[in-house]
């Protein structure tokens, strides 16, 4: 074979081995027995140590320098290759095994931390993270920023400064509209007591209406919901609370925006590194505009409406205008997942500084709580009532995710700018929604972004399916039409 042909052959194999990996993480998040946390850590180290020992192979570099590509295909697979080798030979292969198994151990001890508001007991934990972290990101980033070499790993070809200057340039108009909404006569609450089965029930149709292929992936339940996979095995988890069904609802949406984006993907791409998202912020780009532009849509609710109602019998709420107000009511919270769109990117502001700030050495592990806490209740106007509703609350940290927080709103510009455009192509687009029918609107991103999946560099996947370039002004501008219009201002 060419050395092109040797390298993706070997590539093929080493993304396969990525998938037993994955599924491995989902296994522990969703039906792995409790007890089997530090053997679960010995294993994910172990086949990490198999992993990196393939990434950092010096054939790969000699295949890197003579292959020569014949295709668009074949010229950003290397490119891909070659990015993904550089910065995983700058990793020593046993610091790479033991952020697998610090971090797959962390993931435990958190979630029973959470349960217990036991932070004080969880920070030793969470400090072996950083410093793992922060080791890694020294030997990545080679001289130069610590968290913009993190950050690389989740979204290519953008650095920390620039978020912080997107973020900005977002902060007064979200703020600005916050406090209009603040003014306006309160959205109706969903109230009453919807039972699980009714919920999973829904949840598996609107994901079908959403385009899962449930052929090739699987719904289940987790503490955080996730997606998992890609390929032909993309699977997904949702939570349920009898109290609140929107949680499950909406956060499946969310999830199967994700797997859709993964499902979608040529399949001439599987298993290689074309065959997977293109970046963090472009995966959650597909799911923000399946969960929000979409699926809280007004258009859409008035569907939503009528099928809880066959699930559910009589709601609190008796219109669908009334429900679509109830779906998107704006309220300062703890919880970044239940967050609502206003409030969304301020709490992703908020991780974003302090991470950045852990990473650099400007804060302590030690004052971590009191800096959450004080800057919620400078963003929020709320006090933090206890950890689970604060530091702990996200799965990120204590598995080593340091650069990923940022990608959501990254998601959620890049979602503004697909909206706008999807819009201009299927100007029938709500009475689609109104009846159900995601047909069109699912279509126009499969065919414009999703099947191209790591083709392009995640700026100009964006900006080739929308023929713009990427701005923060699309989102804003949704934001302020959607939500003045829901509340009459």
């Amino acid at each position: 074979m060419s050395a092109l042909g040797d390298l993706l052959a070997f590539q093929r194999e080493t993304e396969a081995l990525g998938q037993v990996m994955g599924r491995l993480g989902w296994d522990q998040e969703t039906m792995m027995p409790r007890g089997a946390a530090l053997q679960r850590g010995e294993e994910m180290a172990a086949l990490e140590g198999v992993l990196h020992a393939r990434r950092t192979d010096p054939r790969v570099g000699e295949w890197l320098e003579h292959a020569t590509p014949g295709t668009e295909a074949e010229a950003a697979q290397l490119r891909l290759i070659a990015h993904s080798y550089t910065r995983a030979c700058r990793v020593p292969g046993d610091l790479a095994a033991e952020i697998a198994r610090v971090t797959s151990v962390s993931q435990g001890k958190w979630a029973a931390a959470r349960k217990a508001d036991d932070l004080a007991g969880f920070l030793p934990v969470l400090g072996q993270v950083i410093d793992l972290r922060r080791a890694e990101a020294a030997a990545l980033a080679d001289g130069g920023d610590a968290y913009d070499a993190l950050l690389d790993g989740y979204e290519p070809g953008i650095t920390g400064a620039e978020i912080a200057a997107l973020f900005d340039r977002m902060r007064p108009g979200l703020v600005d509209l916050r406090a209009a909404l603040r003014d306006a006569p309160p959205a109706p609450v969903l109230t009453g007591h919807f039972p699980r089965a009714g919920q999973l029930a829904l949840a598996q149709e609107v994901a079908e209406v959403f385009g899962y292929d449930l052929t090739r992936g699987r719904i289940d339940e987790a503490v955080h919901p996730f997606s998992s996979g890609s390929f032909n095995d993309v699977r997904i988890t949702t939570r349920i609370d009898e109290a609140e069904p929107l949680g499950c609802i909406y956060s499946t949406i969310h999830e199967v925006g994700h797997a859709g984006y993964e499902q979608n993907i040529a399949q001439d791409f599987g298993l290689s590194v074309l065959g997977q998202g293109v970046s963090m912020g472009v995966h959650e780009s597909q799911s923000r505009i399946y969960e929000n532009q979409l699926g809280r849509s007004p258009a859409f609710c008035h569907w939503l409406f009528g099928r809880m109602r066959d699930h559910f019998g009589p709601l609190s709420v008796n219109s669908p205008e009334e429900f679509a107000r109830a779906v998107n009511r704006v309220a300062a919270g703890y919880i970044r997942t239940e967050a609502d769109e206003v409030h969304y990117n301020l709490h992703i502001m908020l991780r974003f500084d302090l991470e950045r700030a852990l990473i650099g050495g400007d804060l302590a592990l030690g004052d971590l709580e009191a800096a959450w806490n004080d800057r919620f209740a400078a963003d929020f106007g709320i006090a933090v009532d206890r950890p689970a509703n604060g530091v702990l609350q996200d799965v990120h940290w204590p598995v080593g995710l340091f650069g990923y927080f940022p990608t959501y709103s990254l998601g959620n510009v890049y979602a503004g700018c697909l909206h706008g455009a999807l819009r201009d192509a299927r100007p029938g687009l709500d009475q689609d929604l109104a009846k159900g029918d995601l047909a069109p609107a699912l279509g126009w991103l499969r065919d414009n972004l999703q099947t191209h999946g790591g083709l392009r560099t995640p700026r100009a996947t964006v900006e080739h399916a929308t023929g713009a370039p990427v701005q923060e002004a699309a989102l804003l501008g949704y934001l302020e039409a959607k939500y003045r219009a829901l509340y009459g201002i």
